[in-house]
């Protein structure tokens, strides 16, 4: 154009606020200060709307400097965008300062302040706000009503606040709003209560993309990954888009799952809808291939360095890190440094697991202290997991105890659990006895903690404190979670539990596990009865060893597939360690591949090695 108008200016400043492309909306602001260009207050909401993420509240301070002194603080739609900006960087005390200065206020002004208050976790502010609304004769509308249940997050709020928001809905006549509707089908699924979520959803008369997004987030939010494919299915039958929220949620349902072939599909689908370049997408993409094992498809698909989001970064190192490439970890988030991007605490999270599961304790301790110290990224309790269980797994308990002691944030049920597991490594009695207490403490049902301290005891032959805890799990009704492994067979996932003889081809399953006990034992392999706790002779915990679900998976798996394939197993509990020899001997033996999945981490197989050189 030969001549730009502030028009101009403007409008393109809006397009690329659209595009998301937020550093060239702040560079045609820096560009038109430069040449002192006019500005009005479009191109202050266009600019305070670029930094309406965490990513960027510092240029959005900044921003907002430029406002006040250009007079236009004012201005109500500058003032409506600057609440926004705010709230949505999570900085709602900013915000509350800029409501409350504000000469004027309408109903957009009221709902970015409710909508802030919601989106930071605020229930009883968001809902203090909206009666303060409506003491001030604004109406509230389908926004603010929509607002104002993303508020409710707990059984107790439900109460609280959802049940008598919900009737005020009714009486208002907005309870036949889609927007509404859908809110309502939220609220519920996060309060805990499903069964209204579904009631509602089957109830509504036309169900369009976002009330079949609405009860697939509701699945999704009660772990039901099943469902939730079974409800995209579902929504394709009925002729409904599927949009880059319905394949998001799709294929996070299918990483969970670990079911390779449905995320592939869905992704098919989703380039055959063209939106396998949605950033959304994308990423929900390469987290499934990551939790698949497949590693190449993952890479694949990733965006080039320049137009990659921190979340891509973040999945990228994510995956590294749970397939113990700690080295590709490491530089993965050095080129991010290098490409300007600023590591967040899921970055840190990532980089600190990657060193726990190679035992890399100086680096792990480097990275936490640069994280608050060269990044601005305050300790979270993940990270001080992160590093218990770093200084943990390699002996260092007492340090592990003694940073336990002296972190930033509260310790939870979580911190103790991975002080228990591994003080159950190390055979720390007295110490995990003290992990134990605290867990039983905090929660008197938790299965896991009972667990790891009968584990604890049998390891070091206290079988008489063993059969202490299994009386006080029987008091209170604890039952310990069923350790089992599974196998996808074309389209079909086959499980089997310890000792399973449920299955057809049970013999068959047994006579291959013989033949590979007998394999392996002449090759070198001591079994290692440490593993089998429970108090009985030799023979019998050897005996009970090969029961091991990850043992019926792998002999299932050698009968039923071809010569030279990789075998993928999947197991629900951490890996024993004598599987784990079993595992790499057979490897070796017979010249496959295996890829082990348990919940923490994957363990790669080739050649009488895995990836993990042995720590994990």
């Amino acid at each position: 154009m030969p001549e730009r108008d502030l028009i101009s200016w403007n409008s393109m400043m809006t397009c690329y606020v659209r595009g998301g492309r937020s550093l060239d909306v702040l560079k045609l602001l820096n560009e038109m200060l430069q040449m002192k260009k006019a500005i009005n207050y479009v191109t202050f909401m266009s600019a305070l709307a670029a930094c309406s993420n965490s990513e960027f509240i510092a240029e959005g301070k900044i921003v907002h400097a430029l406002v006040i002194l250009s007079g236009l603080h004012e201005n109500l739609a500058v003032g409506n965008a600057s609440i926004t900006m705010y709230a949505k960087s999570g900085t709602m005390v900013e915000a509350k300062k800029v409501f409350q200065m504000m000469p004027k206020r309408n109903q957009v002004t009221w709902n970015a302040l409710i909508g802030g208050l919601a989106e930071n976790e605020e229930p009883d502010e968001a809902v203090k706000a909206f009666q303060l609304m409506r003491e001030e004769g604004i109406k509230a509308d389908y926004i603010t009503l929509s607002n104002v249940l993303g508020a409710c997050l707990t059984p107790d709020d439900l109460l609280k606040h959802g049940l008598p928001i919900h009737a005020h809905i009714v009486l208002t006549g907005f309870e036949s709003n889609s927007y509404v509707q859908n809110s309502l089908i939220t609220m519920y699924a996060k309060c805990g209560d499903l069964q209204s979520s579904e009631c509602i959803f089957d109830g509504l008369l036309n169900k369009n993309t976002i009330s079949w997004n609405a009860i697939i987030a509701a699945n999704a939010h009660h772990g039901l990954e099943e469902e939730v494919l079974k409800c995209i299915v579902k929504m394709k039958n009925a002729g409904i888009d599927l949009d880059q929220f319905s394949f998001s949620e799709g294929l996070a349902a299918a990483a969970k799952l670990a079911v390779l072939e449905e995320g592939q599909q869905l992704h098919c689908l989703a380039v055959k809808h063209g939106l396998d370049l949605d950033p959304f997408v994308t990423n929900a993409a390469m987290d499934m291939y990551g939790k698949c094992a497949e590693m190449d498809d993952m890479l694949r698909i990733l965006p080039q360095p320049l137009n990659r989001s921190r979340l891509s970064w973040n999945i990228l190192i994510s995956a590294f890190a749970r397939h113990g490439y700690f080295q590709k970890a490491r530089e993965t988030f050095n080129e991010m440094l290098e490409m300007g991007l600023k590591p967040d605490h899921v970055t840190f999270v990532s980089l600190l697991s990657a060193c726990s599961h190679r035992g890399l304790v100086d680096e792990g301790l480097t990275y936490y202290a640069a994280m608050s110290k060269e990044f601005n990224v305050p300790p979270g309790i993940k990270h001080c997991v992160c590093i218990i269980d770093l200084l943990g797994r390699s002996g260092r308990l007492i340090e592990a105890e003694t940073f336990i002691n002296e972190m930033p944030v509260p310790p939870d049920a979580l911190v103790w659990r991975t002080l228990l597991a591994s003080c159950k490594i190390h055979g720390n009695l007295e110490l995990g006895k003290k992990a134990a207490e605290h867990l039983f403490k905090l929660d008197p049902s938790d299965d896991s903690a009972y667990v790891l301290y009968s584990n604890i005891c049998a390891t070091t032959g206290k079988w008489g404190a063993v059969e202490d805890v299994r009386r006080q799990m029987g008091s209170y009704n604890i039952k310990k979670k069923p350790a089992c492994s599974w196998v996808k067979l074309r389209d079909q996932v086959v499980l089997f539990g310890m000792g399973d003889q449920t299955h057809p081809q049970t013999s068959e399953i047994y006579a291959k596990l013989g033949e590979l006990r007998k394999l392996i034992k002449e090759a070198g392999y001591v079994p290692d009865t440490s593993f089998a706790l429970q108090d009985m002779d030799e023979e019998q915990k050897e005996h009970n060893l090969w029961n091991h679900s990850e043992r019926l998976a792998l002999a299932f798996g050698l009968i039923n597939t071809p010569n030279g394939s990789t075998i993928k197993v999947f197991k629900n509990l951490r890996v024993c360690g004598d599987c784990h020899s079993v595992y790499k001997f057979v490897s070796g033996i017979i010249r496959r591949k295996f890829i082990l999945r348990d919940p923490y981490r994957f363990h790669h197989f080739s050649g009488g090695q895995c990836s993990c050189c042995d720590y994990w």
